[in-house]
């Protein structure tokens, strides 16, 4: 039997988190929950803590007193009372989760403060699930040099179902990885027709339910581009030989194509309890995590090719990959703002790729530096500036704030 390991969950109170969560319950004596973080929804990390009895609570906002208060007032109710974790607060809490020395650390922290929480468990030598697809995203070549071989394994559904396909050939053996897209609520929409979507309408998502960022993503498909940008980072494939096609059912997770003309896909429905169970006990698997396919009933898949005109995020996202430097950072950072200034009724659906664009564009009009002309050179501090840039430009371009160029802003690459 497969001794107990110990794990960190970073943003415990998610989607991601929950659904973790809700495997390691299933999984009793497989798993043992020590650390907990989470952004401000004390009450639920609270119970959370008081049902798994974790050593350390992080979180990002409130008081020590209040995370204290709330926990022990579940405690109590549970005949706990002698249960007194370690809690620290603030921005830098959920990286001390991180780094405490988890058997695994799951990244369930959505965008680009998930960067220093990756790299803090990857120091302290554990084995990192990688929901957080931005800390990789921005932090490229730092991830990957801070890394170990094997010791990131992705959550992401589709980046998961690669993996679990590459298990059917040598590395030398793919030819190409395809990597499959919902199409999100507005597939086979012009880009006319896109025009007067509702952020309503963006938040439909066919088949999965997630936050805001990520939801209003997959309908423009910039997730997908980060996912371009993730799947060449995690398994050193070319841009040109990864692949997005439409596959409204996602029953299908993503595939790879192997230099004999086969293609082994991983298929399942469209849930995260797989991928997420996988991360915390990969190689392994755990029983009955999910409902298989049911392939006594009569059903049609279907695939289409990716519409660029209509949907560009995914071809800006592969010049930003291609870049490199600190291009990833300014193209998620500028995304997150421009999703925002949508909900917030101030730029229509169409605004929000074409600025990511144009800070994109002007991120490139500046002239080249070290930090964008070498990865070597990249640190966390250049890749956190490129993004606090972006935003700033995000802000002006969009009205939102003075249009001056914020001063002390990272340097372009000349690549672009």
């Amino acid at each position: 039997m497969t001794s107990s390991q110990t794990v960190a969950i970073l943003g415990s109170t998610g989607s991601i988190g929950t659904q973790a969560l809700d495997v390691i319950a299933r999984n009793e004596g497989r798993f043992r929950v020590t650390a907990l973080s989470a952004g401000g929804n004390i009450d639920l990390l609270a119970r959370q803590a008081v049902a798994t009895r974790a050593a350390l609570v992080a979180a990002a906002s409130g008081t020590v007193e209040q995370v204290r208060s709330a926990i022990g007032s579940y405690a109590a109710q549970a005949g706990l009372a002698a249960y007194d974790p370690d809690v620290v607060v603030g921005g830098e809490a959920s990286t001390t989760a991180a780094g405490s020395g988890a058997d695994v650390v799951l990244n369930g922290i959505t965008g680009s403060i998930g960067l220093r929480p990756t790299l803090a468990a990857l120091a302290a030598g554990s084995r990192l699930a990688l929901a957080n697809k931005e800390s990789l995203i921005i932090g490229g070549p730092i991830v990957k040099a801070a890394a170990a071989p094997g010791q990131i394994v992705p959550v992401d559904s589709e980046h998961s179902a690669i993996a679990q396909s590459l298990r059917g050939g040598r590395a030398s053996e793919v030819r190409r990885l395809v990597v499959t897209a919902s199409g999100g609520p507005f597939r086979g929409m012009t880009r006319d027709q896109l025009r007067d979507v509702t952020p309503a309408q963006a938040l439909a998502h066919p088949n999965f339910s997630m936050g805001r960022v990520i939801t209003t993503n997959s309908a423009t498909l910039v997730n997908k581009g980060l996912e371009v940008i993730e799947a060449h980072l995690l398994f050193d494939i070319p841009y040109a030989a990864i692949d997005v096609v439409v596959h409204p059912q996602q029953m299908i997770h993503s595939m790879v194509e192997f230099v004999d003309g086969s293609t082994i896909a991983q298929a399942g429905p469209p849930r995260m309890l797989v991928p997420i169970a996988l991360g915390l006990s990969w190689p392994d698997r755990l029983a009955d995590v999910d409902v298989p396919c049911d392939w006594t009933r009569t059903q049609s898949w279907d695939f289409a090719p990716l519409d660029d005109e209509a949907f560009p995020a995914v071809r800006l996202a592969r010049q930003v990959g291609e870049a490199g430097g600190t291009f990833p950072a300014v193209y998620n950072a500028a995304n997150e703002v421009c999703v925002d200034a949508f909900h917030d009724g101030r730029i229509g659906f169409l605004d929000i790729v074409d600025t990511v664009g144009r800070v994109v564009a002007d991120h490139a009009d500046e002239p080249a530096g070290d930090t964008g002309r070498d990865p070597g050179t990249l640190g966390v501090d250049e890749v956190l500036g490129a993004d606090a840039w972006a935003r700033d430009r995000a802000r002006a371009v969009l009205g939102l704030e003075p249009t001056e160029v914020p001063t002390g802003k990272p340097t372009g690459s000349s690549r672009w």
